[in-house]
């Protein structure tokens, strides 16, 4: 068998873009068809598709990382490029939420009263939950630091500790969301405020969700060993982020729920 002269990893053919593409489509047209019809049948086919390849993708890359030892120090490099690619992208969809938010606060238009808030809309207080789940991110951020760095010092009862209270904090902050969304006392309906606020706030609790799962991955693997203090990139993306998720809340906490809504 001829040995591979470069530090690079060639992937093999694998099945899991096919079927991602697959679900993903039908998973917009399933959403469609629940819009419409009310039939929830497509969408959880479509949704189980997508989380079977997901764990499935996950399981190939795990291996190649940890059991083949494909993942070199220039794919890690490679891997670290995208992450910080993947993340900018990220601001870049944010950013259009909040540009559409001073778009429309800064200056209002005579439909909704030409003040803002428009009339009708009780805003939440933002010294209450919001509040709440500030402090409760800027936790979780701290956390996910320490466990970091319980990595790097081959300390793994703290890394597992930290890293369970930054799930945890995760899961509260959801909860909370959750609990603020039931409470509203206006829908994504009521003119454009209530648009670019569930918008904005739903897209990123959607983030959370996705970080908390990412994290929630990185505890599997940290009690099955799979990291150690020079290979642990699976983590450190989690936590790049989840501070990438902190930083947006900070930014939506000050824009939307303080300066937005007084």
């Amino acid at each position: 068998m001829q040995q591979n002269r470069h530090p690079y990893h060639m992937v093999e053919q694998s099945p899991w873009p096919l079927t991602a593409s697959f679900s993903a489509i039908l998973l917009t047209t399933s959403l469609i068809m629940w819009f419409h019809s009310l039939n929830m049948k497509p969408m959880l086919i479509a949704w189980l598709i997508t989380v079977m390849t997901m764990i499935q993708w996950w399981r190939d890359v795990t291996r190649e990382s940890t059991l083949q030892g494909h993942h070199s120090l220039k794919v890690i490099k490679s891997l670290k490029l995208g992450m910080i690619l993947f993340i900018i992208s990220e601001v870049m969809f944010f950013l259009s939420f909040f540009w559409s938010y001073f778009h429309m606060s800064l200056a209002p238009s005579m439909e909704i009263g030409m003040i803002w808030p428009p009339s009708g809309i009780t805003t939440f207080n933002p010294f209450s939950i919001p509040l709440l789940n500030t402090a409760i991110l800027i936790s979780s951020g701290v956390s996910v630091t320490w466990c970091h760095h319980a990595i790097l010092t081959s300390n793994l009862p703290q890394a597992k500790t930290s890293l369970f209270l930054t799930i945890l904090l995760g899961f509260y902050f959801t909860c909370l969301q959750l609990f603020e969304y039931k409470e509203a006392s206006f829908s994504i309906s009521d003119s454009c405020y209530g648009s670019t606020f569930f918008v904005a706030t739903g897209f990123h609790g959607l983030h959370v969700i996705i970080g908390t799962t990412f994290l929630t991955i990185s505890f599997i693997r940290l009690f099955i060993l799979h990291w150690s203090h020079s290979h642990h990139f699976g983590f450190e993306a989690s936590a790049w982020y989840w501070h990438f998720v902190d930083v947006v809340w900070l930014f939506l906490f000050v824009s939307i729920y303080w300066w937005g809504g007084c």
